[in-house]
């Protein structure tokens, strides 16, 4: 970007719009995660598939939480250049909460489409341990993948002041580490999670239940779905934009501006996926299983009938 354009009137409209957002995501997303994990450490005796995956979510989800009062903080004040360590390690935390939830939610989906579209193998791939081999594979390669790469988003030997969460170097903008952020981190998690919900849904309607339990099962699904796409979509789009900024695509200094604006408005939002998770996920678990034992017993039934009819 030229420093002809000047970014001064977003960055003084970010830094109240944020403080309106941050704070009662941290507050609530701090209560409910906190919350979350009492239920499911202390007072659930038994851990099942869904307990295992939604701890991990909230784990990621307070992991996220954490870093946003030095984001805050970052927001108003300049850091010495000594603190650029501290930065890069909550930068690293950030985005490792913001893609292990992601990938966590893709695993929820795939455990839910597994058990309900597929009741019959599931006893066979579902299990608390699976589950929870699972949930550490995914917390081992989103911290490989983000942690040695979260150093080299800022200019080495830097000695001014500076503000944390901002200013990347241009390093952090390259094609590969774009695209790989795009596909990976968020475009194949997305399309998995689509695929399996739509799945999941359909295989439902045409099952013939009209139980509460199922209708309430599609509603879970596609409020689960939105809660996935609305806060991501947006921020990954903004990514993108700012992308083709940084490769000189996009030169027009009102396009910059209106990008610059819309992927930290698109960022800042996405933060609210901690309490989004927390609600949709946590709150709703017993309607799932519920729904999935219902659909296993119909199954039973569709195909004890089936073998009846054969023997006639």
């Amino acid at each position: 970007m030229t420093s002809n354009c000047s970014f001064e009137g977003v960055d003084h409209l970010m830094r109240y719009f944020e403080l309106a957002i941050y704070i009662p995501i941290f507050v609530f997303g701090l209560i409910l995660n906190v919350a979350a994990l009492l239920v499911f450490c202390v007072c659930m005796r038994k851990w099942t598939e869904t307990t295992i995956y939604m701890t991990s979510l909230a784990l990621m989800d307070l992991l996220l939480l954490f870093p946003l009062p030095f984001k805050m903080h970052a927001t108003k004040h300049r850091w010495p250049a000594e603190f650029q360590p501290l930065c890069s390690v909550l930068e690293s935390l950030y985005f490792v909460g913001i893609y292990g939830s992601i990938y966590t939610i893709m695993c929820i989906a795939v455990d839910r489409w597994v058990s309900i579209c597929y009741p019959f193998k599931a006893r066979i791939l579902r299990s608390p341990k699976a589950a929870l081999g699972t949930c550490v594979v995914v917390w081992v390669l989103v911290l490989a993948a983000i942690s040695p790469t979260i150093y080299r988003f800022r200019e080495a030997g830097q000695t001014s002041d500076f503000h944390c969460f901002h200013g990347f170097s241009k390093n952090s903008w390259s094609p590969k580490v774009i695209i790989c952020l795009q596909v990976f981190g968020f475009l194949v998690p997305a399309l998995v999670v689509v695929y399996c919900s739509v799945h999941t849904i359909c295989v439902l309607q045409q099952s013939g239940q009209n139980s509460p339990q199922s209708k309430a099962c599609v509603k879970i699904i596609y409020s689960s779905l939105s809660a996935f796409l609305l806060p991501f979509t947006p921020s990954h789009l903004g990514i993108f934009l700012q992308f083709l900024v940084h490769q000189g695509m996009i030169q027009d200094c009102g396009n910059k501006t209106r990008i610059s604006l819309f992927i930290q408005v698109a960022m800042c939002l996405s933060n609210i996926t901690c309490c989004l998770d927390a609600l949709c996920y946590y709150f709703i678990a017993k309607e799932v299983r519920d729904t999935k034992n219902t659909f296993t017993i119909s199954m039973r039934s569709q195909r004890k009938n089936t073998f009846s009819t054969s023997e006639v």
